[in-house]
């Protein structure tokens, strides 16, 4: 079942990508490459830590919802901070992946 959303989920994100890239120069705000790239990159993180099943379905859904936060951000113009959630999102899961998550408090 979740790899089922996974994969629908990943669809809708490219597609998503990619009309943003379409569209860059006919909105104010816009996703730009460097967004693109690092969403694609934590989105396909997210994947293989769904596919190890050592992490819960709440901490995949919780760095799902902070990639979509980090996308409004991304079109409302602030490159870097999006790119600093992007970061964060990357480090917790790292951090679960090695296992430092239950030092850092992180459960």
């Amino acid at each position: 079942m979740r790899t089922i959303f996974l994969k629908h989920l990943r669809t809708w994100t490219l597609a998503a990508i990619g009309v943003g890239l379409m569209i860059d120069g006919a909105m104010a705000g816009s996703f730009t490459r460097g967004c693109a790239a690092r969403d694609l990159q934590i989105l396909f993180l997210v994947e293989e830590q769904e596919a190890s099943g050592l992490v819960s379905p709440e901490k995949l859904s919780d760095a799902l919802i902070e990639m979509m936060h980090a996308r409004i951000v991304c079109h409302e113009g602030r490159v870097l901070d999006a790119l600093t959630i992007y970061d964060a999102v990357a480090e917790s899961l790292r951090a679960i992946r090695s296992g430092r998550a239950r030092v850092e408090g992180i459960h």
